[in-house]
This record gives C-alpha cells, sequence and structure tokens, in this order.
C-alpha cells in the first residue's frame, strides 16, 4: 500500500512538475532577479548623511516587489490557518533575513547574488514539496519546518544585501540607513503578506481550495526550479565573460 502510495505520488508530482517547468521554460529568458529600481539605486549612490525615510521607503518597496520572497511566503502560510502560527513562522523568517542583510551590509560580506538567488530559489522549491508531503511520503521523515524556515531566512537577507551591494554605499550614515531599509523591509512584508491572507482566507472557504491545493503546490515548485535555473545559467555566464 505505501509503494503504491509512493509510486502515485511521484508519477502525479513529475507530471504536473514537468508541464509546468516546461512552461516555466519557455517564459525564463523574459525572467530576471528582481533588483532596484534604476532611479532608486542612482539616489542610494548619491545620499549622503542619514536619510531614515527614503530608505524606509525603499526596503518596504522592493520586499513588496520581492517576488522570490513572495513565493516563499505563500509557501510558508499556504497551510497555516491559526494567526499564531503564521506569526511564529513569519517572525523567525524575519529574524534569518534582519540578521544577514544587516551584517552582509555593514561588514561588507560579499557573497555571489546569482548563487544566493538560486538558494532563494531553492527555498521555494522546498516549501512546495513539504507542502505536498514529499518528504514525509517519499523518505518516511519530516523536517523541522520553524528551523528551516530560520535558516532560508537567513539566504533571503544575504540576497537583500547583494542588491544593496550593487551600489557604492556612503559612511556618512549608513548604519541608521541600513536600519531604516531594514525596517522598510519589514514593513513591506507585513503589507505583502496581509494581502496573501486575506485572498488565501477567502480561498479556504471555497471548494476549490483543496482540489486546487496540489496543483497550486506542484507550481509553486515548478516557479522555484525556475528561478534556481535562471540563475544558475546566469552565474555560469557570468562566470565565462
Amino acid at each position: 500500500m505505501m509503494s503504491h502510495r509512493i509510486k502515485a505520488f511521484k508519477t502525479t508530482l513529475m507530471q504536473w512538475g514537468v508541464f509546468w517547468t516546461l512552461a516555466a521554460l519557455l517564459l525564463s529568458n523574459q525572467v530576471s532577479a528582481h533588483g532596484v529600481a534604476a532611479g532608486d539605486g542612482a539616489f542610494i549612490e548619491s545620499t549622503q548623511g542619514v536619510q531614515f525615510i527614503p530608505f524606509l521607503y525603499l526596503g518596504a518597496k522592493h520586499m513588496v516587489s520581492g517576488y522570490d520572497h513572495l513565493l516563499f511566503l505563500v509557501g510558508v502560510i499556504f497551510f497555516l490557518y491559526r494567526l499564531r502560527d503564521v506569526g511564529i513562522y513569519v517572525s523567525l523568517f524575519a529574524i534569518g533575513h534582519s540578521i544577514t542583510l544587516l551584517w552582509g551590509v555593514l561588514n561588507d560580506t560579499q557573497v555571489s547574488p546569482y548563487l544566493i538567488d538560486a538558494i532563494i530559489g531553492l527555498s521555494v522549491v522546498y516549501k512546495g514539496f513539504d507542502n505536498l508531503r514529499g518528504f514525509h511520503t517519499l523518505f518516511g521523515f519530516q523536517p523541522n519546518n520553524k528551523m528551516a524556515v530560520l535558516i532560508f531566512g537567513l539566504f533571503h537577507g544575504f540576497g537583500l544585501a547583494t542588491k544593496l551591494q550593487e551600489y557604492t554605499l556612503s559612511g556618512d550614515g549608513l548604519v541608521p540607513n541600513i536600519i531604516a531599509f531594514n525596517i522598510g523591509v519589514e514593513i513591506g512584508q507585513l503589507i505583502a503578506l496581509s494581502a496573501i491572507l486575506l485572498l488565501m482566507g477567502y480561498w479556504r472557504r471555497t471548494a476549490s481550495f483543496h482540489r486546487y491545493a496540489f496543483i497550486s503546490n506542484a507550481i509553486l515548485m515548478s516557479l522555484g526550479f525556475m528561478l534556481i535555473g535562471y540563475q544558475i545559467t546566469a552565474y555560469i555566464m557570468n562566470q565565462t565573460i
């Protein structure tokens, strides 16, 4: 019975995974990692002194437009029905990305943005696979999801840091400006999360939620694979230039 369930799971997952991965690959050359807008980048490089409110705004704007971060959050809260659980997981994610955002920028810790964004794509794949009970079905164990969200949060923070490190940041007012940016990221996360929760709450009250939950998470995985593929390709191409 168990082997039959595993075989059925693999077959269904493969069918949807292949379909959506191929669809994603057809669109992959239209997709790039989200970054800081050109105008915002020019402002960052020309900034002197403490600019708390502008950096607060930039942090919120970056998070709201950060589709890779939002895809991960969708996966995290997909089957969380209690606000207390949502608060715990989102707080762990916030702690993780706050640590590495501040550490990466203030200590000038350099990491490849392509590899970091590929890991962020992996985090999306992980949550989709976990939501499908893939670990339990295929491997007979369940990872600690709280620890996974915290660890992936650390990588998401490095992803945020690499976007700022693309620009020359003035040392004058750097610490308060980066703190403001981080606070803005949290505000943007709350805004995006509120919208996601409202939509998810409505969808969960319909019969289609459980009917399409599997398909939705298969799509989530495929989008994650698309992000991984794009970033690895960009990394390889960048190495050969």
